[in-house]
């Protein structure tokens, strides 16, 4: 009986298990999130920035490289901006006519340092041999009379009350005085060159037609410790006058003035050598 029972039971319908509670509301319907696509996820891998501390100072560093890349070619735009877009032929040939312009400015110095080292020897040449002509010019006057002297030297002073000193007795003195070295002579007013000549007139001593008066006055430049004893030596000039009664004095001087002048005179016939 309890087997039929059973069998009985088997062959009716089965009950059905209580599901559980969560299994019936897990296929309830609910609402899908929206797909994600790529450029999403590729945004969102990049920010926000994730940096370490190495990169941000590598970062820093070539922001301030390019800046002052950037400063240094606004700085030079203005003057390489015809140069940019030349090409490498221009260049080439812009840094040839560079070359050629600084050669000739080297050779244009070289030639006018050489002009000035000329022109400096020439004018120190120039100036001394103006001061050599000058110089001899002076020389040349002062022996022919046409240019004053002064200069170490004698006065002799001829005194004669009695009138015994002629013409020739002047021109003894006269030659005394050369010989014993006299460069410039003057007798009172009369200034005596090489071709001075002494006349005997009926007034008196002429020297070169003028008329000189005693004391006559020897006006000597010359060395006076030649000049003195040439004329006090035995049998000189000193005591030729004394001869004739009169008297000669002789006074030493570190500066004796000639000051009479001849005037100059142009040669009728003779003429320089080097013309």
């Amino acid at each position: 009986m309890s087997d039929e029972h059973n069998e009985s039971a088997d062959d009716g319908q089965e009950p059905e298990p209580h599901a559980p509670a969560h299994a019936a509301h897990a296929h309830e319907p609910e609402h899908a999130a929206p797909p994600v696509t790529g450029r999403q996820r590729l945004i969102a891998g990049l920010w926000p920035p994730r940096l370490s501390r190495a990169q941000l100072t590598v970062a820093v560093l070539l922001f301030v490289l390019g800046l002052g890349l950037a400063i240094q070619v606004s700085s030079t735009s203005d003057s390489g901006g015809a140069l940019r877009g030349a090409r490498k032929e221009d260049l080439v040939r812009i840094l040839t006519e560079l070359d050629n312009r600084t050669q000739r400015l080297e050779d244009e110095k070289r030639g006018l340092e050489s002009q000035r080292s000329e022109l400096e020897t020439s004018s120190n040449q120039a100036a001394e041999a103006l001061k050599q002509t000058q110089a001899k010019a002076q020389q040349l006057g002062i022996l022919a009379g046409t240019v004053a002297a002064q200069g170490p030297g004698i006065t002799l002073t001829i005194t004669d009350p009695k009138g015994g000193v002629q013409a020739d007795s002047l021109l003894d003195t006269l030659q005394e005085l050369r010989a014993a070295g006299a460069e410039a002579i003057q007798i009172n007013d009369v200034r005596v060159v090489a071709d001075t000549y002494f006349t005997e007139g009926t007034d008196g001593v002429l020297i070169d037609g003028h008329k000189v008066s005693q004391p006559y006055e020897f006006k000597v430049i010359g060395n006076p410790q030649d000049l003195e004893p040439a004329l006090n030596i035995p049998g000189g000039v000193v005591q030729t006058l004394e001869k004739e009664q009169a008297t000669a004095d002789v006074v030493r001087s570190q500066k004796i003035v000639v000051s009479a002048l001849r005037p100059s005179k142009q040669p009728d016939y003779a003429r320089s050598s080097s013309q």
